[in-house]
């Protein structure tokens, strides 16, 4: 899909990470000015290593629970990608005050610096963790239930503070609730890596991967070109509908954990053919985890002209190429 955006000024907070770097990468191919936010709590310099030698790249090491940090990035800045956050639900479980502090105090820091530096459009990376109880599947946007975790508070207090800047002070803002999002650059590494790069590198070790529960948990996983599809739309639509709203980021379908398995030892069983072997162990339910997750994308088609151009199984044909020459 051909989105026409350039020659803008956009701030990425959190653009080292996995998304945020992704992000980066595509609004200066499309030759924007982009300025990156980022303490490197969770991102990755590596992530910016391309970037750093564009003369239209800026980074701003900084911390969104700084509000001079946050006012200096938005300086001359027209639109913000909001990305910056302390990710994992097991991570807020262990520590609900840190997650609590970047995700809330930050965003709303980053928040004032959009609407004091004039910033045209904020769009934030908000989560289908805030759909937390609620049994109805498709998950449309304005049926949620109670939250399962810190994690899921954080982001749904975000959508209610953009909903207040929204009304309150006129800024605009767009929030992407994303649906399991997975590609290139994602960290297979860590006490709280996301599972499919996890997966991917524990199979190429001829490790066995851990599942937790009985691997019959769905997710509607989705390829980070769909996102990065859905932040290029948002900065661009004229849609007056489209605005100061949230959206459902997704494929649209859903896998369970052992299609996802299938799928992840069937590619990579085509660079070493013993990974087709590695057992798969079975562990506990982990707490705070949704049991399903399937996205109705409607609003998001009809809105913002949104078009998720990879299934799960053609994004992951694309993330296994990249982890087998990266890992």
């Amino acid at each position: 899909m051909n989105i026409e955006l350039s020659n803008k000024t956009i701030l990425v907070s959190g653009g080292a990470g996995f998304i945020g770097s992704n992000l980066c990468e595509a609004l200066l191919e499309k030759g924007n000015k982009v300025v990156c936010l980022d303490n490197f709590a969770t991102g990755k310099r590596e992530n910016l290593e391309q970037l750093l030698k564009d003369s239209n790249f800026t980074l701003i090491e900084g911390d969104i629970r700084k509000l001079e940090d946050c006012l200096k990035a938005c300086q001359g800045v027209d639109y913000v990608l909001h990305q910056a956050a302390l990710g994992s639900v097991p991570r807020s479980i262990k520590d609900p005050i840190t997650s609590n502090d970047v995700n809330v105090s930050g965003f709303l820091n980053m928040l004032v610096a959009a609407r004091d530096n004039g910033v045209k459009r904020f769009v934030f990376a908000a989560s289908s963790s805030t759909y937390g109880d609620s049994e109805s599947m498709p998950k449309v946007e304005n049926i949620i239930g109670k939250p399962l975790s810190p994690y899921a508070i954080t982001k749904y207090v975000n959508e209610l503070y953009a909903d207040i800047f929204s009304k309150t002070y006129g800024l605009q803002t767009i929030g992407l609730r994303y649906f399991n999002v997975f590609g290139r650059k994602q960290d297979p590494n860590g006490a709280y890596a996301a599972v499919i790069p996890k997966f991917v590198s524990q199979l190429m070790k001829g490790e066995s991967p851990v599942i937790n529960g009985d691997g019959n948990y769905s997710r509607d996983f989705t390829y980070i070109d769909n996102v990065i599809q859905a932040n290029l739309l948002s900065l661009v639509t004229t849609n007056e509908k489209a605005i100061n709203t949230v959206y459902n980021i997704a494929y649209g379908d859903r896998n369970t954990l052992n299609d996802l398995m299938g799928y992840l030892k069937e590619y990579l069983s085509e660079f070493d053919s013993k990974i087709s072997n590695v057992e798969v162990i079975y562990g506990p339910n982990r707490a705070g985890d949704i049991p399903h997750s399937h996205a109705s994308v409607d609003k998001a088609k009809e809105n913002l002209n949104y078009n998720p151009q990879f299934t799960l199984q053609q994004g992951l044909k694309e993330a296994v190429k990249w982890y087998w020459k990266n890992l």
